[in-house]
C-alpha cells in the first residue's frame, strides 16, 4: 500500500477538515492538502522526469509545505531524503551524494552549493504545484519510502532504508501503544521534521488531525505552550533535552495544559529525577519510546498508565504491539534476566537495510533481528532498561561500568543540571571514570563523591569530575560522548 494513500483516505472522508497550520493559522484543509500533493506528484514526474525509486531530498527548516513535498515523493512513487536542516553543508552534500538524489528541495537561508549535480527544486516549487493531478503510483510494500541517515553521532551517517510497509506498521503501532486519533486532534512539529516527529505526522494524517508547524519553525518553549493552549487534543514528540527546557521555561508555572494529550519522548535517556518533574508539571501524558532510525521509534514503549503510577521509570518499557525485543550476548543467545546484553529485536518496522552499503547490512540485521548496538537487561516482566551504547561501556580493572547508572546518582543532587559520564585511558586500570558536569548552584567533588559511595560502588564513582558551561550535542540533543573524550 501506498502511504499516500492514508492522505487520500482523509480527504475523503474529511475535505474540510484542517490537515496543516502555521502557529494557529490553516493553511490547508485535508481536500487542498490531497490536491496540492497529486498536483506536486504530476511536477515531480513529468518537469523533473523522475522515475520510481528515484531520491528526492528535503533540507529544508520545518513548514507546512514539508509535508506536502514528503506526501507528493510518496504519490509520484519516489523516495523521499529527509535531512536535518541543522546540519553542516558539507554534511548535507554528503548525504545527497551518498543517496543519489536527483533533486533537492532546500529552505532559503540554508547553502547546499556544494552538492554538485542535484537540481534545486525550490524556486520552482509554484509551478510544480500547478500541474495537472496525477494518479498515485502503484508501489510494492518493500519499495523505499524513507532514506533515513543516522544522526551520526561517530562516522559518517549511515540511510536506513525505510519502505511503505516499515512506516505503516510505524502508523499500526501509533494508534495501538501510544495515543488513540481522530478529526480535533493534533500535533506540534517542534522537533525536526526529518526525524521522529516527521514520522509522528503519518499517524495523525491518517486519522485526519491537525499537524501543526511553530511560527518559529522550531522549538521555543514560550511559543510551544501558547500552541498546547491554542489547539485541541494536543501531542507532540520531543527529545529529553527539549522537555527539561520546557520545565525550565518562565512559562511554565502559569501554562493552560487542559489540551495537552501526549508527549512522546524518546532519541536519548530521560534520567529518573527529570521524568518526576515532568510528570507534575504535565500530569499523566508522558509515553517513553526506545526507538532508532533503523527501527524507527518503534522497539518498545514505557506508557502513561506507568508514569502516571510513577514506576518502572528508569527502564523504557515493553515490547511495542507486534515487536519481539531479546537481549543477546556475543554468540546471540539470550541471557537470564536482569543480566546485561545487546538488544535486538525484530519486526515488520526493522528497516530492509543500509542504503548501497551491504556489509554494514550484514553486520546489523545477522541472523534476521536488527542489532541496536545498544546494552540493556529485561526483567522477568519484559521491561527493558537501557544500560549503555556498546560503545560507551567503561570496562576498569576487568569490570564493566555503565555510565548512565553514575549519570542518575549524579543529577540526584540538585546542583546538577546536566553530566555525562565517559572512560579516560589509565595505564594500570584500563579504564577511569570522568564525570563532565553542568552546575546550576554551588557543589563540590566532595559533595558528588559522597552521594556516589551512598548509591554506587565504590569502583564505579568518578575519579575526576570536569565542571563544563555546557554539554556538546548534536541537531537531534544527544550528547557527544565522542567530543568529551577528545578533550580528555
Amino acid at each position: 500500500m501506498n502511504l499516500a494513500q492514508l492522505l487520500h483516505a482523509s480527504a475523503r472522508r474529511l475535505p474540510q477538515a484542517p490537515a496543516l497550520a502555521l502557529g494557529t493559522r490553516t493553511t490547508a484543509t485535508y481536500g487542498e492538502f490531497a490536491d496540492r500533493v497529486a498536483r506536486l506528484a504530476a511536477g515531480l514526474r513529468d518537469r523533473h522526469g523522475l522515475a520510481r525509486g528515484e531520491r528526492v531530498a528535503l533540507a529544508m527548516k520545518n513548514c507546512p509545505a514539508y509535508y506536502e513535498i514528503l506526501f507528493a515523493c510518496w504519490h509520484a512513487g519516489l523516495t523521499a531524503v529527509p535531512i536535518n536542516a541543522k546540519l553542516h553543508a558539507r554534511e548535507i552534500a554528503t548525504i545527497l551524494e551518498n543517496s543519489g538524489a536527483k533533486l533537492c528541495f532546500v529552505s532559503r537561508e540554508l547553502d547546499v552549493s556544494v552538492a554538485r549535480g542535484v537540481s534545486i527544486a525550490s524556486r520552482d516549487f509554484a509551478q510544480l504545484s500547478q500541474s495537472e493531478p496525477a494518479p498515485m503510483a502503484e508501489v510494492a510494500p518493500d519499495d523505499v519510502a524513507w532514506l533515513f541517515y543516522t544522526s551520526g553521532t561517530t562516522g559518517i551517517p549511515k540511510g536506513a532504508m525505510l519502505t511503505h510497509r516499515n512506516l505503516l506498521f510505524a502508523t499500526q503501532a501509533y494508534v495501538a501503544d501510544i495515543d488513540r486519533l481522530g478529526p480535533g486532534d493534533s500535533i506540534l512539529h517542534a522537533a525536526p521534521l526529518s526525524h521522529g516527529s516527521g514520522l509522528y505526522g503519518v499517524p495523525h494524517v491518517a486519522a485526519g488531525a491537525l499537524n501543526v508547524i511553530p511560527e518559529s519553525g522550531g522549538f521555543e518553549p514560550e511559543e510551544i505552550f501558547r500552541l498546547i493552549a491554542a489547539h485541541g487534543g494536543v501531542s507532540f514528540f520531543a527529545a529529553p533535552t527539549m522537555i527539561v527546557r520546557l520545565l525550565a521555561s518562565p512559562a511554565a508555572g502559569s501554562a493552560d495544559l487542559r489540551h495537552l494529550k501526549t508527549i512522546s519522548y524518546g532519541g536519548a535517556p530521560m534520567y529518573v529525577a527529570d521524568c518526576l518533574r515532568a510528570i507534575d508539571l504535565f500530569g499523566p501524558c508522558l509515553y517513553q519510546l526506545f526507538g532508532q532510525g533503523e527501527s524507527p521509534m518503534t522497539i518498545t514503549g514505557l506508557p502513561q498508565a506507568d508514569h502516571a503510577a510513577r514506576r518502572n521509570l528508569e527502564s523504557c518499557g515493553y515490547a511495542r504491539t507486534g515487536v519481539e525485543v531479546r537481549v543477546v550476548d556475543g554468540e546471540d543467545r539470550d541471557v537470564p534476566a536482569g543480566e546485561v546484553g545487546e538488544i535486538v529485536t525484530r519486526s515488520d518496522c526493522v528497516m530492509a537495510g543500509y542504503w548501497e552499503n551491504p556489509q554494514a547490512t550484514a553486520q546489523t540485521l545477522r541472523g534476521g533481528w536488527l542489532h541496536t548496538g545498544d546494552l540493556g537487561s529485561l526483567d522477568a516482566a519484559g521491561y527493558l532498561t537501557i544500560r549503555d551504547r556498546s560503545k560507551d561501556m567503561i570496562i576498569s580493572g576487568g569490570s564493566n561500568i555503565y555510565p548512565r547508572e553514575i549519570e542518575e546518582v549524579l543529577l540526584r543532587h540538585p546542583a546538577v543540571a546536566e553530566c555525562s559520564v565517559v572512560g579516560r585511558a589509565h595505564a594500570e586500570w584500563g579504564e577511569e571514570v570522568v564525570a563532565f558536569v553542568v552546575k546550576c548552584g554551588e557543589v563540590r567533588p566532595q559533595e558528588l563523591d559522597a552521594l556516589c559511595l551512598e548509591h554506587i560502588a565504590r569502583f564505579k564513582r568518578p575519579r575526576d569530575y570536569r565542571f563544563v558551561a555546557s554539554l556538546p550535542k548534536n541537531n537531534y540533543g544527544k550528547v557527544l560522548k565522542t567530543e568529551l573524550r577528545r578533550l580528555l
